[in-house]
């Protein structure tokens, strides 16, 4: 288990990190989203998956077990996975980086990056149950995604894509980075 190779994916609401997972994926990489983590916990206590009911489960899950606790609950999810490269999508602190370099030697994160008034246009017309229908919800959640780390984690991210352009160039520039950590650790 300790041989495979583990890519976490760091960025706020919108920033496109489901496009990151979709090269990924057409690149034989396994997939863990965290944020299916909260959404288990919200399913198992009957609550609805909303912005409010999401980021209060979050919170409370780190105060009562730690920082990294839904890194935790997703590292059986990568050691079963088949696949011997996974990509993690949704890293919000580096404490969760740091339990992921405990298990997997091999293991780097990626940034994403897009302006907030692009993120809230995404999700405004993605229209999950989570998604934020108004720009108060949406800054509230970018407020609470950066007190428990997310900036850090960006910011200490190997590599960064910016995701303003077009999908294809930001899907060019995503395999050139994939490969990029490949080569580092498949030497």
């Amino acid at each position: 288990m300790k041989d495979k190779l583990v890519v976490g994916l760091a960025g706020m609401a919108g920033s496109g990190k489901s496009l990151v997972v979709s090269v990924a994926k057409e690149n034989g990489y396994g997939v863990v989203v965290m944020g299916d983590v909260v959404r288990e916990e919200a399913r198992r206590r009957g609550l609805a998956p909303s912005p409010e009911n999401l980021g209060k489960i979050m919170l409370e899950l780190r105060q009562k077990e730690g920082d990294a606790v839904v890194a935790q609950r997703c590292i059986s999810k990568i050691e079963t996975a088949k696949e011997p490269k996974i990509i993690v999508d949704g890293i919000r602190s580096l404490n969760e980086a740091e339990e992921f370099k405990k298990h997997f030697p091999k293991f780097s994160i990626i940034a994403l990056h897009s302006a907030p008034e692009t993120r809230f246009k995404r999700l405004y017309h993605r229209n999950r149950s989570d998604d934020p229908k108004d720009w108060q919800i949406f800054h509230e959640r970018d407020m609470r995604e950066l007190s428990v780390g997310l900036g850090n984690a960006i910011a200490m991210a190997e590599h960064i894509i910016v995701n303003e352009q077009s999908r294809e160039i930001v899907k060019e520039h995503t395999k050139r980075i994939l490969r990029k950590v490949e080569e580092k650790w498949m030497r």
